[in-house]
This record gives C-alpha cells, sequence and structure tokens, in this order.
C-alpha cells in the first residue's frame, strides 16, 4: 500500500500547514480543556463546589473526548479532514461561550462534554493529516509531527497569562469574565485555521480496506491509559496546590506559563528519542520525565521546584503525545494511522476520565489535594515502565 501524497502546497510548506492545523488543539486542548485548571478556584468557591464535583467537569470533557475520538476515524472517512478539524474546533468555541454564560452545573457540564467531542475531532484529524504530511519528509518527519503537538503549549501560555490576571482585576466571582476572555482569544486563534487550504481527502484512499488488531499493543495503550490518569490529576489541580501553598495571581500565572514555554521546545528537546524506533522505548523515557516532574512537588513548597516541575512537565508532557504518532507511523501502514491513532487516544481518553474524579474524591476523603500527586506520579511511573514492555511490531 502506497503512502498518501500531500497537496503541492502543503509539500511545499508542511510546516506552516502544520501549525496552522495546531490551531484545533490549541483551542480544544490548551484553552477549553486545561484553562479549566486556572479557572477553578474560583469557581469552586463561588458554586459552593466540592473537589469531587471539580473533578467531575473535568471528567465529563474527557468522556466527551473519548466519545469523540471513538467516531472520529468515521467522521473523517466520511466528511473528509477539513469539516473534521474545523468542525471540532467551532465545537469548541462555543462550549467556551456558554461556559461564560451560566452558573447551572448541568449546563457547564454539558459545555465541557461538548468540548471535550469538539477536542478529539480536531485533536485526531489534525494528528492523522499532520503524520501524513510529515511522512512526505522522512528527514525531519519527527521535527514537523512535534511542532503540531508543542501547539497547544500557545493556549496554555496565552490562558496562563489572562485568567490570573483577569481574576486578580475584577476580584472574587469572575470566572465568567474569564471565559469570555477565552473565548474572544480563541475566536482570534482559529481565523487561520478556517482560511487555511486542507485537501478534504488527502491520505483517506483505501483506508476502508486497513486492518488493526489491538491485541500485540495491549501492553502500550495500557501504558497511555495509565498516562492519561496520571497527567489529569496534576494539570487539574496544580493551580488550586500552588494558592493553597500561598502562590498569588503572578505565582499561578507564571506556574502555568512555564507548562506551556516547556512545550514550546519539546520539537528540539526530543528529536533524537522520537527517532528511537524501538517499540515504545521512546514513549517510557519521556513519562519517566513526567514522573519526576509530578513527583516534585511533594518535597517542598517552594518557588523553585515548583518552578522546575512545571517547566519539566511542560516539555516532556507534549512529548509523550508525540511519542504515540511516531509509533504508529514506525509499526502501521499509512492507511491504518487514523485507526490506530484513535484507538491511542481512546486508551488515553479512558485514562482522563476515570483520573479527575477518583483524584479529586481521595482529596475529598483524606482532606488535601496533596494527595492528587502522590496518585499521579504513581500512575505515570506504572505507564513508563508498561511503555517500556512494548516491542516494535512489524508492518
Amino acid at each position: 500500500m502506497h503512502a498518501p501524497q500531500a497537496s503541492s502546497s502543503a509539500t511545499a510548506d508542511p510546516a506552516r500547514l502544520i501549525l496552522t492545523l495546531s490551531v484545533g488543539s490549541i483551542v480544544g486542548i490548551g484553552i477549553c480543556r486545561f484553562a479549566y485548571a486556572l479557572v477553578l478556584p474560583d469557581m469552586r468557591d463561588s458554586l459552593h463546589w466540592s473537589y469531587s464535583a471539580a473533578g467531575f467537569m473535568n471528567t465529563v470533557n474527557a468522556a466527551g473526548y473519548l466519545i469523540g475520538a471513538l467516531l472520529s476515524s468515521r467522521l473523517i472517512r466520511r466528511f473528509g479532514w477539513s469539516a473534521s478539524i474545523r468542525g471540532g474546533t467551532l465545537a469548541c468555541l462555543a462550549s467556551l461561550a456558554a461556559c461564560a454564560t451560566s452558573d447551572n452545573f448541568i449546563i457547564l457540564s454539558l459545555a465541557r462534554l461538548v468540548a471535550g467531542l469538539g477536542a478529539a475531532a480536531a485533536f485526531i484529524g489534525g494528528g492523522a493529516l499532520a503524520a501524513h504530511l510529515a511522512q512526505a519528509h522522512p528527514e525531519r518527519a519527527n521535527f514537523l509531527l512535534s511542532l503540531f503537538y508543542a501547539g497547544p503549549g500557545l493556549g496554555i501560555v496565552a490562558s496562563g497569562l489572562i485568567a490570573p490576571s483577569v481574576l486578580q482585576a475584577f476580584g472574587p466571582g469572575s470566572w465568567w469574565i474569564v471565559w469570555w476572555a477565552l473565548t474572544a482569544l480563541a475566536v482570534v486563534l482559529t481565523v487561520p485555521l478556517l482560511l487555511a487550504r486542507i485537501e478534504s481527502k488527502t491520505g483517506l484512499t483505501g483506508t476502508g480496506h486497513a486492518s488493526f488488531a489491538i491485541a500485540p499493543i495491549l501492553i502500550y495503550l495500557g501504558g497511555y491509559f495509565l498516562f492519561g490518569a496520571g497527567y489529569i490529576a496534576y494539570m487539574t489541580f496544580m493551580i488550586a496546590y500552588v494558592r493553597d501553598a500561598g502562590g498569588g495571581p503572578a505565582a499561578q500565572a507564571g506556574f502555568w506559563s512555564l507548562i506551556g514555554l516547556g512545550a514550546f521546545v519539546t520539537p528540539w528537546v526530543w528529536r533524537g528519542v522520537l527517532g528511537l524506533d524501538r517499540g515504545g522505548l521512546a514513549t517510557a523515557i519521556i513519562l519517566s520525565v513526567n514522573t519526576i516532574a509530578v513527583a516534585l512537588p511533594m518535597f517542598g513548597h517552594s518557588a523553585l521546584l515548583l518552578a522546575i516541575s512545571a517547566l519539566v512537565f511542560g516539555v516532556a508532557f507534549f512529548a509523550v503525545v508525540s511519542s504515540t504518532t511516531a509509533f504508529v507511523r514506525y509499526n502501521y501502514p499509512p492507511a491504518v494511522w487514523p485507526t490506530a491513532i484513535a484507538a491511542m487516544t481512546i486508551a488515553f481518553g479512558i485514562g482522563q476520565t476515570l483520573g479527575p474524579i477518583v483524584v479529586g474524591a481521595v482529596s475529598d476523603a483524606l482532606g488535601s489535594v496533596a494527595y492528587a500527586l502522590n496518585v499521579s506520579a504513581a500512575l505515570l511511573g506504572l505507564g513508563a515502565i508498561a511503555s517500556a514492555c512494548q516491542r516494535k511490531l512489524s508492518k
């Protein structure tokens, strides 16, 4: 089976198109999903939520992401890349606006669900198309893929600068103003994606005849599941942890921005590791670094320790996702990529669906969000071990 050919415009400047494709993940993941942690402390205080209720909001978001992952390959084949990526991004925009207009728990839950659905469509569609575009440039394919997965760092940095500043300026109860500000930012970011030329059917020829078996990579999927369950606790509750430790708006903004800035250097830091065509070794190495980053705050509340934790986590977090796409590219023919990436995302989605509400319940029971970090680090460490056990497949 021959690798699909990208359009001439995409082939001429793949980096630009891949960065444009990353807008869907910037909005759906960098802003819709992760900015929630920045607004959570004020929402929790204003709306009188428990940690379990706060965790449920990310659980329902992750459930939407899981449903979207289950449907993504079918949607891409039926409607093409363009409709999947752009439609998913617009759904995320609608969910941001809904979060700004209501304090009703059910409406907010539905908005978070829609955000998850949209993010999955945009992320899986964009990631699979980015993999096709990168395949045309094998000498820098891993670097090009990393550009896509580093994209959400922009959303993290921007939301990290906006949310604490708005909350400080308008005071307690201003969480809804933050959502409006983030909606406006997402609208501006989405314009280039709507204007870009995206070949609707590139790489889809023959996908109906491709086969994908889960059994040979079951342990790898297990590792990715553990990553999904582990990372989300850190990203959901760390701002609350920083605030509880005495960190004001500037500290919260700085912490969050360091995660995003770390993501920007991902393509350069991990280029060699992502080139390791040895089963799950690359994923295991990067997950080990994630584990260290999440474990650091357990040793103290100093600004330096928290800063190192945020920066190292940002450098490693998106590289895990990039490593799974590299794994798919090395081990499967191009026609299987959308299905294989969707399978990865489903395993990840189940993990991040269960993670927030379980860790929230643990924090409620034990009376401190610090316990969330213990659980998170343990899950990430187990994920690294599982990934290391995955062997290379033969195409």
